[in-house]
């Protein structure tokens, strides 16, 4: 076999710049060469996030009430007024109100009257809303380590908002906010979710095994085939000597 430095593998001659390009079939066998690298980083990761779920993340729970906005009809008739027939209106007026159900003021509201020892910015971590497309239904939903707290709060959150629109809408064809469906006491919590963060962990671990897979191949110096020779040296190969253990024959001699 001819006699080569034994720091040209691969990919070093790749990193000196010299002229030769891998194959599909080279990388593939590079992946299965190192396939227990990327198997054990990707599981390790996917390990590590479900355990960290399970064991240092609080369940949260989460309630959703339903608010449906709407328009008092005109005084003395049964006729809506100028937005009742206007879907696209109120639509639009549904857009507003969502907003205001994560203001401050209403968050104040709800603090106050339920008692709750906690900052209005700390409340809002726990607040969100959105309109149903291509409805008059707003989603209000609060979270929280108790699920009963959850549900409660989430009630008096439809109950503020609702009020609060019904005051600044007095006149006869203002708009309403109506607590459409409330809250339910909520059985599973909604975070953290062990299952769904161990797949992108394992996904994730994947990526960086792969890396960590050729960055290892870098740095292995060592021949595997006469086909690595022949392609590095540009020089044929005219004989294989195969591996042997002397110190079976030397027994068998003695035998």
């Amino acid at each position: 076999m001819t006699g080569l430095s034994p720091d040209s593998s691969l990919f070093a001659k790749q990193a000196r710049g010299d002229d030769y390009v891998l194959s599909f079939a080279e990388l593939l066998g590079v992946l299965r060469r190192r396939l227990w690298v990327i198997a054990l980083v990707a599981i390790l990761a996917a390990g590590a996030v479900v355990a960290y779920s399970l064991h240092f993340q609080t369940p949260k729970y989460q309630s959703s009430v339903d608010i449906l906005i709407g328009q008092k009809p005109t005084v003395g008739k049964q006729s809506y007024g100028s937005l009742g027939g206007d879907v696209q209106g109120l639509q639009a007026m549904t857009a507003t109100v969502t907003q205001a159900a994560t203001t401050r003021s209403v968050a104040e509201e709800v603090i106050k009257n339920q008692h709750l020892s906690m900052t209005t910015d700390g409340f809002l971590k726990n607040v969100s809303a959105q309109e149903v497309p291509n409805t008059q239904f707003i989603e209000i939903n609060y979270k929280s380590k108790d699920p009963r707290k959850a549900q409660q709060i989430a009630n008096a959150l439809g109950n503020v908002l609702s009020s609060r629109v019904s005051e600044v809408s007095t006149s006869a064809s203002g708009i309403t906010a109506t607590v459409w469906d409330k809250a339910a006491l909520p059985t599973t919590p909604v975070s953290p979710k062990p299952l769904r963060n161990g797949v992108l962990a394992f996904a994730l671990g994947a990526i960086i095994g792969v890396l960590l897979a050729f960055l290892l191949e870098y740095l292995d110096d060592s021949w595997r085939s006469p086909e690595d020779v022949e392609q590095l040296s540009k020089l044929p190969t005219f004989g294989i000597i195969p591996e042997f253990n002397s110190s079976k024959k030397i027994k068998k001699g003695r035998a």
